[in-house]
């Protein structure tokens, strides 16, 4: 049975918020003793390592009650970076005209890997300009993973 990551975020919110952080997104990586449960955090002004010690010791007690996932896993709390992960409906309307990488679950067109700019969310499709011109839309539900791509300054 795969993790309800939704559920577990929903979860863990709260705490997040105590600690004075925006929870916006969790990723599971089971791999037997070497699980990972990451949880991606920010805040106005940027997160620092102190805020991902704090958010992991309030998300600890929880996780620890609550006992969601069984076994042994290693939690890592992080910013999102550079080359932030899009996890909801809200970030692909916040980074619309940014440059994205889109990873699908079963191939569109031929493809799964997409790479362009975003026009942003439509009905539950993802516009995204490719980098030759061709405007795709691509089903938000069938993601696997997206991330913005950095663009670096000359």
């Amino acid at each position: 049975m795969a993790l309800d990551t939704d559920k577990l975020k929903a979860l863990l919110e709260p705490a997040a918020r105590v600690a004075g952080c925006e929870l916006l997104g969790v990723e599971y990586h089971p791999a037997g003793a070497r699980s990972v449960l990451r949880l991606y955090i920010d805040r106005p002004e940027g997160v620092t390592l102190d805020d991902c010690e704090a958010v992991s010791y309030q998300v600890s007690g929880i996780l620890d009650v609550e006992d969601p996932i069984p076994g042994h896993y290693v939690l890592e709390v992080s910013s999102p970076g550079f080359d932030r992960p899009l996890f909801g409906e809200q970030d692909y309307e916040r980074f619309a005209g940014h440059r994205i990488d889109v990873r699908m679950q079963a191939p569109v067109e031929g493809r799964r890997r997409f790479r362009g700019v975003l026009h942003g969310l439509e009905n539950g499709m993802i516009r995204l300009s490719l980098d030759d011109g061709t405007m795709v839309e691509l089903p938000l539900d069938d993601v696997h993973r997206a991330r913005l791509v950095p663009e670096y300054d000359d």
